[in-house]
């Protein structure tokens, strides 16, 4: 049977020091054959003897004065790095400063954030939710979480997750008024749209025959929220132009539906942004490798 090398080094360790099996075992919570067992479990997979035994006496052999010597030297390094660990867990602190669109930011973000600071306890979050795309050096923020191509080229950009822009309704819409057999029909049908600090976002792209064409919406029931939109479609109000990672669980749940997807086909991938010359703290370095690792699960 191979040894537990950790706690097996440490009781070798101690039973080198005290010259002693029982007393190592005690300082372990073992009994003294339990102790003498690992011990020769031990010289059993490395095929050596570490000990001379006597009825009086229990002393290191040569191949135990060397192994006794990296023994140490192994411990001591585990000892040092969790100690770093540690060390590094208390001192992340400090306050850190995002950006994200409201339906992400209320529901998945929220979630991710709970989770991290329930690991790092001294990190605080001031968290911004709009749809209007931030300003990061302007607005003094950290990280900004974003659909689409980010047009700051100063500012780097790691993909969260692939995504892409579809148009949506609730089923009690769809069997009221019928489904669109093309996207120009939704300029007489209900929709949803968003408005931003830019002005309304109401020209929804398609793709027809390989161009790519836009539908401009005139009438629409509008909001500065994705998450009102997101319940006001679940609500039969109208079709809305979302994300498709935004609803992925209302499309699972049946709450909605995507409609005309040979048309729209726009990929809108989730984006992690953040200033490129700026020097990033421990804290938002550690966020951004958490934030990856969340979404690409």
């Amino acid at each position: 049977m191979p040894f537990d090398r950790l706690n097996d080094l440490r009781l070798f360790q101690d039973a080198a020091q005290l010259g002693s099996f029982s007393a190592a075992g005690r300082k372990h919570g073992l009994s003294p054959a339990a102790a003498s067992a690992c011990i020769l479990r031990m010289e059993d997979a490395l095929r050596v003897r570490l000990f001379e035994r006597t009825t009086r006496k229990l002393r290191l052999t040569e191949s135990g004065e060397t192994y006794l010597t990296y023994c140490r030297q192994a411990l001591d390094l585990l000892e040092e790095g969790e100690h770093r660990l540690q060390q590094a867990q208390r001192e992340l602190s400090g306050l850190i400063r995002l950006s994200a669109p409201s339906d992400l930011g209320r529901n998945r973000l929220l979630e991710c954030l709970d989770g991290f600071a329930a690991e790092y306890p001294g990190v605080h979050f001031s968290l911004a939710l709009n749809d209007t795309p931030a300003n990061l050096i302007g607005d003094d923020i950290d990280l900004a979480i974003r659909y689409g191509q980010p047009a700051d080229s100063s500012l780097v950009a790691r993909q969260l997750a692939a995504s892409r822009r579809v148009v949506c309704a609730a089923p009690s819409l769809l069997e009221r008024m019928g489904a669109p057999v093309h996207p120009q029909d939704l300029a007489q049908l209900p929709t949803l749209t968003l408005t931003t600090g830019l002005g309304p976002m109401n020209e929804w792209r398609y793709r027809e025959r390989g161009e790519h064409k836009t539908l401009r919406l005139e009438r629409a029931r509008q909001s500065n929220d994705g998450e009102v939109l997101r319940r006001w479609a679940i609500q039969g109000h109208g079709f809305a132009y979302k994300s498709q990672l935004d609803i992925a669980a209302d499309l699972a749940a049946g709450r909605l539906a995507t409609v005309l997807d040979d048309y729209f086909t726009e990929p809108a991938p989730l984006h992690l942004l953040f200033p490129g010359h700026r020097l990033q703290p421990a804290r938002i370095r550690r966020l951004i490798d958490y934030l990856l690792d969340h979404f690409t699960r």
